[in-house]
């Protein structure tokens, strides 16, 4: 089971936006130890309960205390960017950690509407331009503009040795079509999409151009020592979504969530001891045929986030 970890950086109960990048990187660490393919980090703008708006920014800082486990952002949201910032970008960080650096792509805004305006005020044309956006910044990346391209002379440095490597993060038709199209790895977001999947990547396979296409599913997992606690913080995650689609106050603990009634819901949500979590993981792949499962977790606290990444990473280890 190949294994990736996708990082929101989120901001635990009674901590700060500091403790939660630092906790980022203590992550990470113990990511690069066990064995995880590689490590993801979201971009998000002016949101409380998460505390990365710059991945580049986390990544250099991650990149300096591990060793081996891949780098990447899952994903930088394109529209708001010109193409060739993001290949210089990328560009340096691949020259710094070479042979660990992925750029993941996409189109969402990120944050709410009066962020996204302050980011780029014209966003909704940039994302019907993504498709030109994205062909663009591969061809920065591969410096293969034809020659008689305005840009064809101009060089996103420095220039690493290995270019970092380029996927689409997305939840639907387009975004699987606009990877397929570019030769692009594909990640669907299981976690955060109402659709089944299985149609988009099998959508993605049958529209590949080159030669063997990628697919990563991304999923939310809460891993715990036992099937009572991991049931405690399935329902907190439950109450601190409902929450926050009111726009209510989305930081409490465990007990205060425990107070708190919900109808039963429908969830994509993968919760468990770790043989119970390890179950569900083998049916998702069987299902769905991924070449890699990149696992979320949020938790209240970063004790039982760590334990949770670290029951399945000592399951790698085994294997």
């Amino acid at each position: 089971m190949k294994l990736s970890i996708l990082d929101q950086s989120p901001i635990f109960y009674g901590e700060t936006e500091g403790d939660a990048l630092q906790s980022s990187k203590e992550l990470a660490v113990l990511a690069d130890r066990l064995g995880y393919t590689r490590y993801g980090v979201t971009e998000h703008h002016d949101l409380e309960h998460v505390a990365c708006p710059a991945p580049e920014v986390l990544l250099s800082y991650i990149g300096a205390h591990t060793e081996e486990i891949r780098l990447g952002a899952g994903a930088i949201l394109l529209p708001h960017y010109q193409p060739y910032k993001v290949a210089e970008v990328f560009h340096t960080l691949a020259t710094l950690f070479p042979g660990r650096i992925d750029l993941g792509l996409g189109r969402a805004p990120g944050g709410s509407a009066e962020a996204t305006t302050a980011l780029s005020p014209r966003f909704l044309e940039e994302v019907r331009k993504m498709p030109e956006k994205v062909e663009e910044l591969l061809r920065f990346l591969n410096h293969d503009f034809p020659k008689d391209h305005m840009f064809h002379s101009v060089e996103a440095r420095p220039v690493p040795n290995q270019r970092p490597e380029p996927w689409l993060l997305g939840t639907g038709k387009k975004s699987a079509l606009l990877a397929a199209e570019y030769n692009m790895s594909y990640a669907f977001g299981y976690f955060m999409s109402d659709h089944d999947g299985r149609e988009l990547l099998n959508t993605y396979r049958i529209n590949f151009v080159g030669e063997r296409p990628y697919t990563i599913l991304a999923v939310s997992v809460i891993c715990s020592e036992t099937t009572a606690r991991a049931d405690e913080l399935a329902h907190w995650t439950h109450v601190v979504n409902e929450a926050r689609t009111k726009g209510e106050k989305a930081l409490i603990s465990v007990e205060e969530a425990k107070r708190v009634s919900l109808p039963k819901y429908k969830t994509k949500l993968i919760s468990g001891t770790f043989e119970a979590v390890k179950q569900k993981l083998m049916t998702l792949e069987e299902k769905y045929e991924p070449d890699e499962l990149m696992i979320t977790t949020i938790m209240p606290n970063r004790e039982e986030r760590l334990t949770s990444y670290q029951l399945l990473g000592e399951a790698i280890e085994k294997e």
